[in-house]
């Protein structure tokens, strides 16, 4: 029976090779080999190989670009949230996934222009379907992608590159509005 080749990327060889030293120090018996796929997985950043694997399995799913490495099951649980239009469905209960979807909804707002708390909220009503846009107003300044005055009368979005998960969910959900609008 022949295994699926899970692929192992790390973007700095140093800090791999640091972290798998840190975790063989100390041990007595060389480590069994379940240990050792977990230490690799750790030392590329995922929490163990179970982590590692269902990653790179909703990468597949996804079909991602090659050269963007990331944690694809956050994407794909991201993209749960949104509906076959690209509306944020509901508010999730996770904060990383929270956080991801407050991505998607800033790439929505414009760029370099000044809004109201109405037009904000506009742009947000548009990008999502329960119905709170205070809610995503308050995600979106506690995490910095939005500055207001502070008498809350002028919004700007602060123009930033998204972590890789973020990129990926937001190009993700670009397809699922270009196939929406195909389908009317």
């Amino acid at each position: 029976m022949s295994k699926t080749p899970i692929p192992l990327v790390t973007a700095d060889i140093s800090k791999f090779a640091r972290s798998l030293s840190q975790q063989l120090t100390g041990t007595d018996a060389p480590p069994s080999h379940l240990t050792l796929l977990n230490m690799l997985a750790r030392a590329a950043g995922f929490r163990n190989f179970q982590h590692l694997n269902a990653a790179k399995a909703a990468q597949a799913r996804l079909h991602p670009t090659p050269a963007e490495t990331c944690d694809f099951r956050r994407v794909e649980r991201a993209l749960a949230q949104f509906d076959a239009t690209g509306r944020l469905r509901q508010w999730p209960a996770r904060r990383a996934i929270q956080d991801l979807c407050l991505w998607v909804l800033w790439a929505n707002v414009p760029a370099h222009a000044t809004l109201h708390e109405r037009d904000v909220n506009g742009v947000l009503n548009h990008g999502h379907s329960f119905d709170d846009p205070a809610q995503l107003r308050r995600g979106l300044l506690s995490m910095g992608l939005l500055t207001r005055n502070r008498d809350g009368s002028d919004y700007r979005r602060i123009e930033q590159r998204p972590p890789p998960e973020a990129r990926a969910l937001i190009r993700h959900i670009a397809e699922r509005r270009t196939e929406a609008r195909k389908a009317l």
